[in-house]
């Protein structure tokens, strides 16, 4: 019997030093003593790509150059984009002023009317001016002795027509023995007897003759009233003509210098002249809004209508100005934090009023288009895109680069209900969306307007590379955090720790972490921290004081899952040795924490046809990158043992213990050793857990969350009792994304933990058995006593009796195996 060969050399040499298990900035290397020694940063750090783009965008004049910025939250890409506005907001002209003006040719379509910068709100304060002016002038005028001479005189030529008319009507009638008299509903024509009325039972005594004639006459008489009427209708409209034209004359005589003086003011406006145009000949049509009433004696107290009507009837002549640009300077630049489809595009408001709802063009509100036009309106795509009928508004405006304010009720109700139409705003505004990658790859994919609206991508990158120029610019934001909060200055080795979190945020050891606001709550908290330490300047054990006291509010779920792996709920085996079991890593993400912790997973083998199933898989509890892995591992032991022989062997893999969904094929190479580990009947080594994803050809490949793996094993075994020869086994191309906490690096130097970086799965077997893996010699077979020769005697042990069992003449007989089917 050929003895059984170990690796220890192996092992040994591929430990990883406690060295190589984090970066570490010397403090004694940063040129300051004090974060208040450091100048603040000004700007962002680290994102040269993300601000050439927002550079570019800015800058370009394109059709639909609007720009997207990508990035997680907390990277800071909200206020680099606004402090890249803000400077380049002020090189830029201030755009113009909008206002709103009744539309005298229809009253639902109010006109709009654009004015230099700051005039809108001066035009409307001349407009109210304009307005109590004219009604002073227009009083004056009509109170004047000139006024009711030629009022007289109008009336009095009328006067003697009218009354030659009547004259001659009641001469005409007297000849034919008649009298005529006007009554408040007309003439009254009576028959005459000797100078007298007669009444008609005096007309029934007459003879036959006599009725007769005066039947005549009467007729007579009713066409000669009739054609009188008539001409009296004509002096009366004449009179009417007379006074309207007196009317208007003596009002335009009051009006007209008060309105050439807005024309001379406003006369580069074509708009504004043609609406004071239309004033004037409005203003003599509604004199009674202008004028008080001549006798003193028929003035009643208004009631509230006749009041609202009579301010009404004069607020046409107002203005409603919608955009005033009197206080900026440079272009706008507006966040809309609540981007609803009104709060977008403007609405109009309704008021109530005797029990009935009415609106004019006072009541068109402007939205956030409105106010960012000439400029640039600043959304967060997430918050548009939740908000009904928001987005599609969005696109519309940028399309039609105009803003048309049309309220939800028109498009949503079955029935066309009357309303205002104000006239749409041409539009010229920078759009800058704030989001996730994600979606912005989801808009790219489902809407096809978005790639032609939004053409420049700014993409923040999650972290930058470790050198000495980002280790400058950690320090000047920290000093920079501390002046803008009025926080206590950090000493420099305070300033190493925060780097050095934000290598382990970043999950590299050659780069840190971009999300500027978690850099930003931790230097604010580790300075509470040295308050309560009574410490003048936050020292680094004040950082790691707020390191660990924010984990501690949030690794609830991981204490519990520690204690139940410590009471046995959870069985993981630290020590001894099983075959077809294997320690697993997984990382648990409660969004505000993330935290490792060992699976137990196992195999177990029999004869078949070559399978190798998940039960996990099986009962839909993996997802497909799982379900991948567990296939690549079929290819694997197909490619290295069943190359003379068919692989007749049924495998399955499961997690122990596990309830919820698997996915991701980091734990792909551990389900590999266990089951190299059941068929070979080796034991694997409980006090090592082992991470990393393996292709077809046996390459151990890198995952994610190595740090908080090792982290989470090393907890359990300090639990469960460290006995020095527990670890991990990590990819040797993950050893970079290692960013240990000072215990596990502590315990690492002490000999008490150790970790091991592999890259192929001969190297990590040999690590978890002990034995030599074993390299395919000349004939394709194994060195004896390897690990892949007992795998492949084992398996080929299982191809016999496939073929045993398929040629039997009579089907198995006593001690012959069966097949599975």
């Amino acid at each position: 019997m050929v003895a059984p060969t170990s690796a220890p050399r192996a092992g040994e040499r591929l430990l990883l030093p406690a060295d190589e298990l984090r970066c570490r900035i010397d403090p004694t290397q940063l040129t300051f003593e004090s974060t208040a020694d450091v100048e603040p940063i000004e700007g962002t750090m680290g994102q040269p790509r993300a601000l050439e783009a927002i550079a570019f965008g800015l800058e370009s004049d394109g059709l639909g150059y609007n720009l997207y910025v990508a990035g997680a939250a907390g990277s800071g890409r909200a206020s680099t984009v606004l402090e890249h506005l803000e400077r380049y907001a002020k090189t830029l002209p201030r755009p113009d002023d909008w206002i709103y003006v009744h539309n005298f040719d229809n009253i639902d379509r109010p006109l709009a009317i654009k004015l230099p910068a700051g005039s809108g709100k001066e035009f409307a304060a001349a407009m109210s001016q304009l307005i109590d002016r004219a009604r002073q002038q227009i009083g004056h005028a009509f109170e004047t002795e000139r006024y009711d001479e030629r009022r007289h005189e109008a009336l009095a030529a009328v006067g003697a027509q009218r009354d030659a008319l009547l004259e001659r009507l009641r001469t005409f009638a007297q000849e034919r023995d008649f009298v005529v008299e006007p009554t408040p509903t007309g003439f009254v024509s009576m028959p005459l007897k000797d100078g007298h009325p007669i009444t008609p039972e005096e007309v029934q005594k007459l003879t036959d003759a006599q009725r007769q004639t005066i039947q005549r006459h009467g007729e007579e008489v009713q066409v000669e009233v009739a054609s009188e009427i008539r001409r009296l209708q004509l002096l009366d409209h004449e009179v009417a003509e007379r006074m309207t034209s007196l009317e208007r004359e003596v009002a335009l005589f009051a009006v007209d210098p008060l309105l050439q003086e807005m024309r001379d003011k406003y006369s580069e406006s074509a708009d504004v002249i043609a609406h004071l145009e239309r004033i004037r000949d409005d203003i003599p049509a509604h004199l009674a809004d202008f004028r008080e009433p001549r006798e003193p004696q028929q003035q009643l107290p208004a009631t509230p209508r006749e009041t609202a009507i009579h301010n009404d009837h004069l607020d046409r002549y107002r203005v409603n100005v919608l955009v005033d640009r009197s206080a900026e300077s440079g272009a706008p630049i507006i966040l809309e934090r609540n981007p609803t489809y009104y709060n977008l595009i403007g609405r109009i408001e309704y008021q109530a009023s005797f029990g009935m709802m009415f609106t004019d063009f006072h009541q068109v509100k402007a939205g956030a288009l409105h106010r960012a036009n000439g400029g640039f309106l600043v959304l967060e795509a997430a918050d548009i895109l939740r908000t009904p009928f928001a987005w599609d508004a969005l696109k519309r405006a940028l399309r039609s680069r105009e803003v048309r304010i049309e309220n939800l009720g028109e498009q949503l109700t079955p029935v066309p209900t009357a309303t205002l139409a104000p006239q749409p705003i041409p539009l010229q505004v920078k759009v800058v969306l704030i989001g996730a990658p994600a979606i912005y790859r989801l808009l790219l994919a489902l809407d096809e307007d978005f790639g032609q609206l939004f053409k420049v991508k700014a993409d923040f990158s999650p972290d930058m590379a470790l050198s000495d120029d980002t280790v400058h610019s950690y320090a000047a934001y920290i000093s920079r955090t501390v002046r803008d909060s009025g926080l206590r200055h950090f000493e420099r080795s305070a300033v190493a720790r925060v780097i050095e979190h934000g290598a382990r945020l970043a999950d590299h050891q050659g780069r840190l972490s971009a999300r500027l606001l978690d850099i930003s709550d931790l230097v604010t908290e580790a300075s509470f921290w040295a308050g309560k330490a009574g410490h003048k300047l936050t020292a680094a054990e004040d950082v790691d004081k707020a390191v660990a006291a924010k984990d501690r509010r949030a690794n609830l779920v991981e204490e519990r899952i520690d204690r139940m792996i410590s009471e046995g709920t959870l069985m993981i085996d630290v020590s001894g040795a099983r075959a077809g079991q294997v320690n697993g890593l997984s990382v648990a993400e409660l969004g505000d924490y993330t935290f490792g912790m060992p699976t137990r997973i196992t195999a177990s083998v029999a004869l078949g046809r070559g399978s190798v199933d998940s039960i996990d898989r099986q009962i839909e509890l993996s997802g497909p990158i799982h379900s991948k892995g567990v296939l690549i591992l079929s290819g694997y032991l197909a490619e290295r043992y069943a190359q003379d022989w068919p692989l007749a062997m049924r495998a399955t893999l499961t997690f122990e213990q596990s309830y919820e969904e698997i996915e991701g094929d980091s734990a792909s190479s551990t389900e590999l050793y266990a089951l190299l580990s059941a068929i070979s009947g080796l034991p694997i080594d409980q006090g090592i857990a082992v991470t990393g994803s393996v292709n077809q050809h046996g390459e151990i490949q890198p995952v994610g969350g190595v740090t908080q793996k090792v982290e989470g094993f090393y907890r359990v075994c300090r639990a469960l009792g460290l006995s020095g020869n527990q670890g991990v086994i990590i990819p040797a191309t993950n050893v970079k994304h290692l960013m240990l906490s000072d215990e596990v690096v502590k315990a690492v130097e002490e000999g008490r933990f150790r970790v091991w970086a592999v890259a192929t799965v001969d190297e990590s077997i040999e690590i978890l058995t002990g034995r030599t893996a074993g390299e395919r010699q000349a004939d394709g077979s194994y060195p004896e006593a390897t690990v892949h020769h007992l795998v492949a005697e084992r398996l080929r042990g299982y191809a016999d009796k496939q073929r045993a069992f398929a040629v039997a003449p009579n089907g198995p007989g006593p001690g012959s195996v069966a097949a599975p089917q």
